[in-house]
C-alpha cells in the first residue's frame, strides 16, 4: 500500500504544480479518453462542478458546524479554498497525503488571514489526533483510490477520532455507473488509479458496526453516506 500512497501523493504533488502555472491537470488527456463515448458525462460533470461533491450544500447542512465544533477533512485537497469550507463556523483540521496540497493551503490562510485547527500532511489512516477530538467531519473523494484492507483501517482511525454521536461524511465510488467508468480512466491517466474493490454491501457491512447512515445519495461518480457515530 506505500506503493499507492507514493503515486498519490506525486500526483496531487503534481497536480498543484500545474496549478500554480494555471494548467487544469485534466486539460491535456489522451485522445482515448476524450473520445470514449463517455467522455460526455465528464465533461458535464467537470461543467456542473460536480467533480468533487465536497462543495455541496447537503453537507453543510447535515454536519451544522458551529463555533463550538471542531472539524476534520481527511484527503482534504484544496476544500477550504475553493469549496467553501474557510467560510464554516468550525474551527477547520485538514490532512492530506501531498505536501504541496498542505502548503499551498498554508499560504492561503496565511493571506486570508484565516485561522484553523491544524494542517497536516500525512495519511489519513495514521493522524496526530487524540481520541474523540472531532466533533464533526468528512473524507471525501479519497477512499477510492484504495483497496479493502487499508479502506477498513482508514474506517477505524475515522471512528477514533470522532466524538461518540459526531457526525461525519464519506463517499465511495458507485463502481459500475457509466460516470465512474470514465473518472475510472482519466484519474488512472493521472498517475491516482482508483483501486476500490468492494462491493456497496460489503462496505455497508463494515461502516455499520459503529456508524449509523442516516442517508445515502448518488452524486456523480460517488455514492456519498451521511453518518453518525454509534461508539
Amino acid at each position: 500500500m506505500k506503493e499507492q500512497l507514493n503515486k498519490v501523493l506525486l500526483s496531487y504533488d503534481k497536480s498543484i504544480d500545474l496549478g500554480r502555472k494555471g494548467i487544469d491537470s485534466y486539460s491535456n488527456l489522451p485522445k482515448e479518453i476524450i473520445h470514449n463515448p463517455n467522455y460526455n458525462l465528464f465533461e458535464e460533470m467537470k461543467n456542473e462542478n460536480n467533480l468533487s461533491d465536497s462543495g455541496r450544500k447537503e453537507i453543510y447542512e447535515y454536519l451544522s458546524p458551529t463555533t463550538t465544533m471542531k472539524f476534520i477533512d481527511l484527503g482534504c485537497c484544496l476544500n477550504l479554498m475553493f469549496r467553501g469550507y474557510d467560510k464554516w463556523e468550525s474551527t477547520y483540521y485538514g490532512v492530506d497525503i501531498s505536501p504541496k496540497t498542505i502548503q499551498l493551503l498554508k499560504e492561503y490562510t496565511q493571506i486570508h488571514n484565516i485561522s484553523y485547527g491544524s494542517l497536516f500532511s500525512g495519511s489519513m489512516h495514521q493522524t496526530p489526533y487524540e481520541a474523540n477530538y472531532f466533533d464533526i467531519g468528512c473524507c471525501i473523494g479519497s477512499l477510492e483510490y484504495f483497496e479493502k484492507d487499508f479502506v477498513k483501517v482508514c474506517i477505524e482511525e475515522f471512528l477514533r477520532i470522532m466524538k461518540p454521536k459526531g457526525k461525519f461524511v464519506l463517499d465511495i465510488p458507485n463502481v459500475g455507473s457509466a460516470e465512474f467508468e470514465i473518472t475510472f480512466l482519466i484519474e488512472k491517466s493521472l498517475g491516482r488509479e482508483d483501486k476500490f474493490n468492494l462491493s456497496i454491501l460489503e462496505f455497508e457491512n463494515i461502516i455499520c458496526k459503529n456508524f449509523i447512515i442516516d442517508k445515502k445519495e448518488n452524486i456523480g461518480p460517488m455514492i456519498q453516506y451521511f453518518l453518525s457515530i454509534n461508539k
